[in-house]
């Protein structure tokens, strides 16, 4: 794809609990030919370094993200392949507050914030714009594209849930990280797949993580319904 061309969706990873999360958003954009530009704030480092070991830096980013995605939900190094080495990825520092993102001029298809943490949605909700995530999601909303916003916390406090409201009332997702069990989970992957795949929804990309309700009780248990995700290395 020409630069000229290249529309990416713009992810921005928050520092909440969760990074498994943006890795399978970021498998599923990168499968289905998405081009992607990735914020990582500097909280979500320390989220990521914790839950997967990985230290995210920006001098390897391609190196750390190659070893990111390659990671399953269960730590385990090398269960998905083959995805980070040619894809269409652009990242941007979290301080660079001149990114190209930054400003409504720059073509993006909107952006998906996975996952989004209390202080996030505050920031995006207030329009406080303290660091790229937070300017680009502002941008996303004055521009009218699509926002989803992937909150994962619990419980939440009447503050949050009013800035929830006040990003839905903006045009934003609200899509709270709640897995569903109807769709045959056997692993953590699949749960995690299932969160993913709705975000994705959201962003109308198609995608193959998760088995739809097709109005059949019992039906996550069939031969076929057991597992509707991709497998490793799809």
């Amino acid at each position: 794809m020409t630069e000229r061309n290249r529309t990416p969706w713009v992810v921005g990873v928050s520092g909440a609990s969760g990074t498994p999360y943006a890795a399978a958003v970021l498998r599923g954009l990168l499968s289905a030919g998405e081009s992607v530009d990735l914020v990582v704030s500097r909280a979500s480092r320390l989220t990521l370094l914790d839950e997967t070991g990985i230290a995210f830096r920006d001098a390897h980013w391609r190196e750390d993200l190659a070893e990111w995605l390659a990671r399953g939900a269960d730590g385990k190094p090398g269960t998905f392949e083959g995805l980070a080495a040619a894809a269409d990825v652009r990242y941007w520092g979290a301080g660079d507050l001149a990114a190209g993102p930054s400003s409504g001029s720059y073509p993006v298809k909107g952006m998906l914030i996975v996952p989004a943490s209390t202080a996030c949605v505050a920031g995006v909700a207030l329009g406080l714009s303290k660091d790229l995530l937070q300017r680009v999601a502002s941008v996303t909303l004055k521009e009218r594209r699509r926002l989803v916003v992937a909150v994962r916390e619990t419980p939440l406090n009447g503050q949050t849930l009013k800035h929830l409201v006040a990003l839905d009332e903006a045009g934003a997702v609200v899509l709270p990280a709640s897995p569903a069990f109807y769709a045959g989970a056997t692993h953590i992957q699949d749960l995690v797949d299932f969160v993913a795949g709705r975000v994705l929804d959201a962003a109308g990309v198609p995608h193959r993580l998760y088995r739809r309700w097709e109005g059949e009780l019992g039906g996550s248990r069939s031969p076929q319904g057991a597992s509707g995700g991709e497998q490793a290395g799809d």
